[in-house]
C-alpha cells in the first residue's frame, strides 16, 4: 500500500537518553501540529533528524533510538557533530536564515558549509530512497533540505514529490548573491509542486528561476524539458480549537486553580497589558520594539502606569555570538526604560527570557488587552493567529508587522511598519483607546477566516494540489515518446516505400546560442542528417527561419533539400536556391528604424536582417523586460503593419515580421503535391513548427521539442533526445 513521506530537518519527537533507555516526548511546534493529520494512521512516515548526534550512540542505543522511532512511525537520519555544526548551524542558519530574512550582514559564504549542506542533504535523500515504494508521495519541507527533491528524482523520477518552504524567500536581487543559487533552484525544482505562505514569496521564486536558471514561467507553472512543476501560496494555520477550548477552559478556572502567571497578571489588573510574543532572534525586531514603546511612553505620557508590555522572548541558539548580543541588548534596553518610568506601583516592561508551558501562553492571551508582534521579517507568524484564536469574548486588539507572511490575511488587524516609531506609538494609542464594538467586529472576522483555514486544512489543501499535479503528470506521459511508441515509429519507417522527414534548426537539431551565428552545426549533426539523406527512398529536408545566406555557407556542400525564411527560399539537391514566394523587402525601411529603437533601449536584444524578414531576438534580455519590451514592440508594429501585408510571428525569444501567408506549414504541404509519401515525419520546438504540425496529413509524425503546448502528436525533452530519436532512421 502506498503511504506519505514527510521529511524535516527534526522529526516531531524530543529523545533523552536515561540510563541506556530512551525517552519520548512529543513536540509541540507548529510543523509537528501541523502535520498531524498526515501523519496520523498507518500509511505515513516521518523522515528525520533525531536530535542525538551519532557520538553519543553506541551500537546498542542505535537499536534502541530506532526502535522508538519506529513505534512513532519514525526514520531517523543519522547525523554527526560535525554535520550539526557545519550543515545546521552553518549553512542552514549562517546562510539561508539571514539572507532569506534580508540581513545580508549577517550572512556567510563557506565553501565548507556549502559541502556539509549538500552531504546532509545527501544523507536524507539515502534514507528516503531506502524507505521509498512505489506509489509513494514525498512531503519536503523547509529550508534546511532545500536540495532533497531534486536528490530523490535522480533516484525516483515519477515519485510524486511535495516542498514547502516555511520562512520567506526572497527577492531576486537579495537571491542572486548566494555562490550556489543555481543549485538550490535547481534542489526544490524537483518537486512537483513547491508551496510558500504567501504569493509575494512564490513571485520572488518564480522571478529567481526565470532569470537565473531561464525556464519558462506560465503563470505559476515552471517548465522544464521533461516536467512541469507547480508553484502556489498555502498560508499555513494554526489549530484554532485546541487554543479557542483552552481559552474557555481558562476562563472557567476558580481562583485556586490559577497559575503563578496568572495571579501575578490580576494584580496588575488596573494596568492595560500589551503582550510581546517571540523568539529571541534578528529577525522578529525585538529591539525596535522596545524603543517604539518607549517613544510611545513619552509622546502619550496618560499612558504611565496605565499599560503594561509584557515581553517574552524564548531563547534561541544562544551560543551563537549574534544571539548573544541581541540578548544584552534587549536585557539594557529593557533595563534602561524600566528605570527611566518606572514608579512605586507600576514597571512599565514585565520581561521573560525563557520557554513557557501552553498553560502560561493561554494565561497572556486570554489576560492581555493588546498583542503588539512587529519582526522585521518572517515567514509567517503563527502567535498572531493563536492570540485571535483565543480571544473567546472577542475582544483584544492585534498590532501586526506588515513584514509577516500573516500581514497578508489578517487585513483587519492593525497592520504597521514595525520601522516607523511614530507609527507604532499611534498605532498603540489607538488600538488601547478602541471601542469593544470595533475590536469584537474585527476579531469575528479574523476567527471566521482562523477556524475555516486551519492548520488542518492547511495540510489537507497543500496534499489535494500535489495530488492533482499527479493527473497533470499523467496527461503529459500520454505524449511523450515513449521507447514503445519510438519503436513503432521506426517499424513504419523500416517499412515504408516512400518517406519524407521535415526538420526544424534552431532548438532541435542546435540548441539555442545567445547570438545565433555561433549556432553552428557540428559533426554530429552532419553525421545524423547525413545517415537519413541516404536511407533508401527517403527525402531530408531542413526546414527553418533561417536566413538563405547563412544556410547556404552551413549546408551548401550538402545535397539536402533546405527550406528557409519559414519558406521563402527552397533548394533541392543539386540545384540553386529558387523563390517559392512572390514576396519583396520595401519595407524593411520603415520598420527596421523601429527595431533599432528598441534594441537600443533594451540591453542584450539583436537584429537579425533576413532577405525577406526582419527578428528582433531578446534571449539574452532580462526575462521580464524581455516580455515587456516584445510586448511593446508588437503593439508598435501592428499598427504600422496593418495595411501592408505583413504579419508577426513569434519564435522562441524572437519576433519576426514577415509576408502574410508565408509559414513552415504551407512550404510543407506544397513538398508533398504529386507524392505519394507514406511516412511523414516532422520535429521542431517553437510556435513557428506548429503551422507546419497542423499542415501535415494525419498520418504523419509529429514531434515537439520540449514540454509546451502543442498540436504535435508526441514530444522530446531536449536537442540530446533529437539526435538520439534521429539517430535511429538508418
Amino acid at each position: 500500500m502506498s503511504k506519505t513521506i514527510i521529511i524535516s530537518n527534526r522529526l516531531p519527537l524530543q529523545l533523552r537518553i536515561d540510563n541506556n533507555s530512551i525517552e519520548t516526548t512529543p513536540s509541540v511546534g507548529g510543523l509537528a501540529t501541523g502535520m498531524k493529520s498526515v501523519h496520523s494512521g498507518s500509511d505515513s512516515i516521518w523522515i528525520g533528524w533525531s536530535g542525538l548526534p551519532e557520538e553519543k550512540l553506541d551500537k546498542n542505543l542505535e537499536e534502541l533510538v530506532a526502535n522508538a522511532l519506529k513505534k512513532h512511525q519514525c526514520v531517523g537520519v543519522p547525523l554527526t557533530e560535525y554535520d550539526i555544526d557545519k550543515f545546521y548551524f552553518g549553512f542552514s542558519n549562517n546562510t539561508l536564515w539571514p539572507l532569506f530574512h534580508y540581513f545580508m550582514e549577517y550572512t556567510e559564504f563557506e565553501k565548507d558549509t556549502w559541502d556539509a549542506y549538500y552531504d546532509v542533504n545527501q544523507k536524507f535523500a539515502d534514507v528516503v530512497i531506502e524507505n521509498l515504494n512505489e506509489g509513494d508521495t514525498i512531503w519536503v519541507h523547509d529550508y534546511q533540505l532545500l536540495l532533497l527533491p531534486e536528490m530523490i528524482r535522480k533516484k525516483k523520477p515519477n515519485v510524486s514529490i511535495g516542498f514547502f518552504l516555511h520562512i520567506p524567500f526572497p527577492s531576486y536581487e537579495v537571491f542572486r548573491t548566494i555562490p550556489y543559487r543555481k543549485e538550490l533552484l535547481k534542489g526544490m525544482l524537483g518537486a512537483d509542486l513547491i508551496g510558500f505562505h504567501t504569493y509575494d514569496y512564490e513571485r520572488h521564486f518564480l522571478s529567481a528561476t526565470q532569470r537565473i536558471l531561464g525556464h519558462e514561467i506560465n503563470f505559476n507553472n515552471v517548465h522544464l524539458d521533461n516536467r512541469i512543476v507547480k508553484v502556489d501560496s498555502f498560508p499555513m494555520g494554526i489549530d484554532y480549537e485546541k487554543f479557542y477550548n483552552a481559552a474557555i477552559d481558562h476562563n472557567q478556572k476558580e481562583k485556586k486553580e490559577k497559575t503563578e502567571i496568572q495571579q501575578e497578571i490580576d494584580k496588575h489588573y488596573n494596568a492595560k497589558l500589551i503582550l510581546s510574543i517571540d523568539r529571541l532572534d534578528y529577525t522578529k525586531g525585538i529591539a525596535n520594539r522596545l524603543r517604539a514603546f518607549e517613544y510611545f511612553l513619552e509622546k502619550y505620557p496618560q499612558f504611565k502606569g496605565k499599560a503594561r508590555l509584557v515581553m517574552l522572548a524564548v531563547p534561541s541558539r544562544s551560543d551563537v555570538p549574534q544571539y548573544q548580543i541581541l540578548k544584552n541588548e534587549i536585557d539594557q534596553l529593557v533595563g534602561r526604560i524600566n528605570g527611566k518610568f518606572a514608579e512605586v506601583s507600576w514597571t512599565p516592561i514585565w520581561y521573560f527570557y525563557r520557554s513557557m508551558p501552553f498553560e502560561n501562553l493561554i494565561d497572556l492571551y486570554t489576560s492581555s488587552e493588546v498583542a503588539l508582534l512587529t519582526p522585521i521579517r518572517d515567514g509567517m507568524n503563527l502567535v498572531a493567529k493563536e492570540y485571535v484564536a483565543s480571544r473567546v469574548d472577542k475582544k483584544g486588539v492585534l498590532i501586526l508587522s506588515e513584514m509577516t507572511g500573516a500581514s497578508k490575511e489578517m487585513s483587519e488587524a492593525l497592520i504597521i511598519n514595525p520601522n516607523n516609531f511614530e507609527e507604532i506609538a499611534d498605532t498603540l494609542k489607538f488600538a488601547l483607546e478602541m471601542p469593544d464594538e470595533e475590536q469584537i467586529k474585527r476579531n469575528t472576522a479574523l476567527q471566521k477566516r482562523l477556524k475555516r483555514y486551519n492548520v488542518e486544512k492547511w495540510a489537507n489543501d497543500f496534499m489535494e494540489a500535489l495530488e492533482n499535479t499527479k493527473t497533470n503528470a499523467k496527461k503529459i506521459l500520454l505524449k511523450k515518446l515513449t521507447p514503445s511508441i519510438k519503436d513503432a515509429i521506426l517499424s513504419d519507417f523500416l517499412n515504408a516505400n516512400k518517406k519524407i522527414f521535415f526538420l526544424d534548426y534552431d532548438g532541435t537539431l542546435a540548441p539555442f546560442e545567445k547570438l545565433p551565428e555561433n549556432a553552428k552545426p557540428t559533426q554530429k549533426i552532419f553525421d545524423i542528417l547525413d545517415a537519413i539523406h541516404k536511407a533508401p527512398n527517403t527525402k531530408l529536408i531542413i526546414i527553418t527561419g533561417r536566413d538563405k545566406d547563412t544556410f547556404n555557407r552551413w549546408f551548401g556542400h550538402k545535397d539536402y533539400t533546405l527550406i528557409t525564411e519559414h519558406g521563402v527560399w527552397l533548394k533541392e539537391t543539386e540545384k540553386d536556391w529558387e523563390l517559392l514566394e512572390r514576396v519583396t523587402n520595401k519595407w524593411f525601411e520603415s520598420i527596421s528604424p523601429v527595431l533599432e529603437s528598441f534594441t537600443d533601449r533594451t540591453p542584450g536584444s539583436l537584429i537579425e536582417e533576413k532577405n525577406y524578414s526582419l527578428a528582433w531576438h531578446f534571449r539574452s534580455v532580462d526575462p521580464d523586460l524581455g516580455k515587456k519590451r516584445a510586448m511593446e514592440l508588437k503593439m508598435t508594429i501592428q499598427h504600422l503593419i496593418a495595411n501592408h501585408n505583413l504579419e508577426i510571428l513569434e519564435g522562441d525569444k524572437v519576433l519576426e515580421i514577415k509576408v502574410s501567408g508565408v509559414d513552415k506549414g504551407k512550404s510543407a504541404a506544397k513538398m508533398l503535391v504529386g507524392q505519394n509519401y507514406d511516412f511523414i515525419f516532422a520535429i521542431g520546438d517553437d510556435w513557428t513548427d506548429e503551422y507546419m504540425f497542423k499542415e501535415l496529413p494525419d498520418l504523419a509524425y509529429t514531434v515537439k521539442v520540449g514540454l509546451k503546448k502543442t498540436v504535435a502528436r508526441y514530444y522530446v525533452e531536449d536537442t540530446n533526445q533529437v539526435h538520439e530519436l534521429l539517430s535511429s532512421f538508418k
